[in-house]
C-alpha cells in the first residue's frame, strides 16, 4: 500500500510539473513551408504538452511526407494500438494550452503564412463579454477562425471561443488526424443550441459564423456573397443583454480557390462539405493535407459594436428578430463589397 501510495504521489507530481516551452524549431518550419506537414506541427505541439500513447509516432510522421505514405502511416498507427481507432476521451477547454497553442503555432502560421492583420482597431471594445459575428468561408479547415481568434487575444488579450462545427469534434478523419480532445481543449463550442448559449450566458467572448456551414459551403462561384444569416446570435444577444462585434473578413475566400462542394459525396462521408477543385490530386497523395489552405492574406476589418437592445427580448417576435439579423447581413455586405472595390 505504502509502494502503492508512492507511485501515486509521484505520478501526480511528474504530471503537474512544468513543462517547457514549446520551441518553433527548423523542422517545424520545413512542415510549415512543406504542405503535408501541416498535421506535423499541430501534433508535435499537442504531444509536447500531453501524454498521448495513441497518438502518432516520428517513423508515422515520416511517412506524411512521402506521396501516398500517410496511408502506410495510418495502417501502422492502426495495426499498433491493437487494431482499434484512438481513445475519444472527453476534455475541458483549457486557456492556458489556447494561449500556448496560439503564441507557439498559430503566431508564426498567421503572420508569416496567412499574414493575417486587424484593421479599424478603434473600434474594438477594451473587454468582453462578445460575440464576435464573422463572414466565414474558404471551404478548408477554420483558419479564418483560427487567425482571428489569435490576433483578438494578441490584441486585447482575450480568451475567445470558436462556434464549430461537431465534425469539428468526432468525425472519424478528424479523430485519426487529431488528438481526440483537440478541439474541446483549444476552446471550441459545438455548432449546437444549448452549448452555443450555454458558453455565451457564461459572458464569455464567443467567435460565431451567422451563416454557419453555408458560409464554406457556397463554393468559389459564389465568393463574397453572405449566404442567409441564422438569428441565433440575434437571439442570444437579446437574451443576455451581450453586443455583437461584426468582424468581415478579406481573404477568406481564396483558402482553398476554384473549389465547389460536391453534395452527394460531402453527405455520404458525413462532412459538412467537401471541396472539390484542381488541388484534390494533391490531397489524395497526402491526405495530411487535410488542415492545410492556401497562402493569402487575411485582414480583418473590425466593425462598429452593435449593442444589445435593452427592451424585454421575450417581446421581440421570430420575424423582427430575423429581420435584425439579415439587416446586418446587408450592412456587411456592402462593406465586403466596397473594400473589394
Amino acid at each position: 500500500m505504502v509502494n502503492q501510495h508512492s507511485e501515486n504521489l509521484l505520478k501526480t507530481q511528474l504530471e503537474n510539473a512544468p513543462v517547457e516551452d514549446y520551441i518553433f524549431n527548423w523542422f517545424d518550419w520545413f512542415c510549415l513551408w512543406y504542405p503535408p506537414g501541416w498535421l506535423i506541427i499541430f501534433n508535435r505541439h499537442w504531444q509536447h504538452y500531453h501524454t498521448d500513447s495513441d497518438g502518432w509516432n516520428w517513423f508515422e510522421y515520416g511517412l506524411f511526407l512521402i506521396p501516398g505514405g500517410f496511408y502506410l502511416a495510418l495502417l501502422s498507427r492502426w495495426l499498433r494500438l491493437g487494431f482499434r481507432s484512438p481513445r475519444t476521451e472527453v476534455s475541458e477547454f483549457d486557456p492556458k494550452y489556447q494561449q500556448a497553442f496560439g503564441k507557439e503555432v498559430l503566431a508564426p502560421i498567421v503572420k508569416y503564412y496567412f499574414r493575417g492583420e486587424l484593421q479599424q482597431v478603434e473600434n474594438l471594445p477594451q473587454t468582453g463579454p462578445l460575440i464576435v459575428a464573422m463572414n466565414h468561408a474558404g471551404m478548408s479547415f477554420p483558419w479564418d477562425f483560427l487567425a482571428l481568434g489569435y490576433l483578438l487575444s494578441e490584441a486585447r488579450g482575450w480568451v475567445v471561443q470558436p462556434v464549430a462545427n461537431s465534425a469539428l469534434f468526432e468525425h472519424p478523419w478528424m479523430i485519426w488526424w487529431l488528438p481526440p480532445k483537440w478541439s474541446q481543449v483549444l476552446g471550441g463550442v459545438r455548432a449546437e443550441l444549448d452549448d452555443y448559449e450555454a458558453v455565451t450566458a457564461q459572458g464569455k467572448i464567443v467567435l460565431y459564423a451567422p451563416e454557419g456551414i453555408r458560409g464554406p459551403r457556397k463554393g468559389w462561384r459564389r465568393r463574397y456573397q453572405l449566404e442567409k444569416f441564422d438569428v441565433s446570435f440575434v437571439k442570444l444577444s437579446d437574451r443576455y443583454q451581450i453586443p455583437i462585434l461584426p468582424v468581415v473578413c478579406i481573404g477568406s475566400e481564396s483558402l482553398h480557390p476554384w473549389a465547389v462542394n460536391v453534395k452527394k459525396l460531402q453527405r455520404l462521408v458525413k462532412l459538412p462539405f467537401l471541396p472539390i477543385s484542381p488541388l484534390m490530386l494533391a490531397l489524395i497523395l497526402f491526405p495530411s493535407m487535410g488542415v492545410w489552405a492556401m497562402r493569402t492574406r487575411l485582414h480583418y476589418f473590425i466593425q462598429p459594436l452593435e449593442p444589445a437592445e435593452l427592451h424585454n427580448y421575450s417581446n421581440k417576435g421570430h420575424k423582427v428578430i430575423y429581420r435584425q439579423a439579415q439587416q446586418l447581413r446587408e450592412k456587411l455586405q456592402i462593406k465586403i463589397n466596397q473594400l473589394l472595390k
